[in-house]
């Protein structure tokens, strides 16, 4: 079925970035000078982030995952290059392996210094790095109907992107330790379902005005309608530690929103399942990665993750032609067979028993295809 409206379906990606010491590999503060640097070649597309051993970077509004694909692998050389001239180097896992957060500035930015006043040492040993994928929705009330149903598949490509199994020297035993340093932080994890576009609106109303937050923006649920843009944001991911698992993942969200929006114009209906339901989910993907299984609620039976991802492929089949994003999806099976960015970082670290090591391997990748 041709989708009416495809040209909607923009993405827009955001990543965080580890600086680092390239002889220790410790992280290290760049006092926003890798930031000054590349804001002269790419603006606002590169900015600074509330630790000042953290770069994010941001793509513009693109048409398909070919252009994120351009542009994220420009910004990864543009910022390599910016921070090798100024003495640093540049890696993308989800947290450090062994850097302490304890030691590490803080930028005085007043935005990033009300969060650390408010949330104190939450916000202080928050040291990790995400991923964040737009995709664009014009129609809002449509959008939190997509965002409904996709809450189900979050654990599904969060599992696909885990990529931060140490936190300060020690093996976590989880394959995304991330998300469990991001648990302290209010307003955080799977959200609940809004029957309306106005519920949500009237809820992040009520939050402003009993002081809760300032701005929507301090919701900072996996996914979300964003309070500004049309779009929806999916920010449960680590970031990947190469440039195609960031596009493919890219391309699953894009496919996901497509289809469910082309089942709804055929007023075709999902169970929204509760939010604990998918929490349990979520538990196993940040727990096992790839390698665990994950509740299959309508047939109420635990499944290999790869089988649901491959039935989740299946179930996209449909819209990735027209999105042109099939040979970016096509790489899942890379995944499946060298691994997760948590899989390749305990592969290196139990044949060197080095977390020096690890790092020296993030390093390697980033620049990756």
């Amino acid at each position: 079925m041709p989708l009416e409206n495809l040209h909607q379906f923009t993405v827009g990606v955001e990543e965080e970035y580890m600086v680092l010491d390239p002889t220790t590999k410790e992280l290290k503060s760049h006092r926003q000078q890798i930031v000054n640097e590349g804001q002269k070649k790419y603006k606002e597309k590169i900015k600074a982030e509330m630790h000042q051993a953290v770069v994010e970077v941001g793509t513009g509004i693109c048409k398909n995952v070919d252009e994120v694909f351009d542009e994220i692998l420009a910004l990864r050389t543009h910022v390599s290059q910016v921070a090798n001239n100024l003495g640093f180097s540049i890696g993308a896992s989800g947290t450090h392996p062994f850097s302490l957060w304890e030691t590490q500035l803080v930028s005085d930015q007043s935005r990033y210094q009300a969060i650390l006043n408010e949330l104190q040492q939450a916000a202080r040993s928050n040291l990790i790095f995400g991923l964040h994928v737009h995709i664009g929705i014009e129609d809002r009330s449509m959008a939190m109907q997509i965002a409904n149903t996709a809450r189900y598949f979050l654990p599904h490509i969060y599992a696909l992107s885990t990529n931060s199994p140490f936190w300060e020297t020690r093996n976590t035993g989880y394959k995304s330790y991330r998300s469990k340093v991001f648990d302290k932080f209010p307003r955080t994890g799977i959200p609940d379902t809004f029957e309306s576009i106005e519920a949500y609106e009237k809820f992040i109303q009520l939050l402003i005005k009993t002081n809760c937050i300032d701005d929507g923006k301090k919701i900072w649920w996996d996914l979300r309608v964003h309070p500004v843009y049309n779009t929806i944001e999916f920010r449960i991911c680590d970031v990947p530690m190469t440039i195609q698992e960031t596009i493919t993942i890219a391309a699953l969200f894009q496919a996901i929103c497509a289809k469910i929006y082309s089942l709804r114009r055929q007023n075709i209906n999902f169970i929204n399942y509760q939010r604990s339901l998918i929490n349990e989910n979520k538990w196993r993907a940040s727990r096992y990665g790839i390698e665990g299984k994950l509740i299959d609620f309508g047939k109420e039976k635990e499944v290999p993750v790869k089988d649901l991802i491959l039935e989740l492929l299946d179930f996209v089949d449909t819209v990735v032609d027209e999105l042109g994003s099939r040979k970016h999806l096509e790489k899942v099976k890379d995944i499946f067979t060298f691994g997760t960015g948590a899989d390749q970082q305990l592969k290196v670290f139990n044949e060197t028993g080095s977390l020096v090591e690890v790092v020296k391997y993030i390093e390697q990748r980033f620049l990756k295809m």
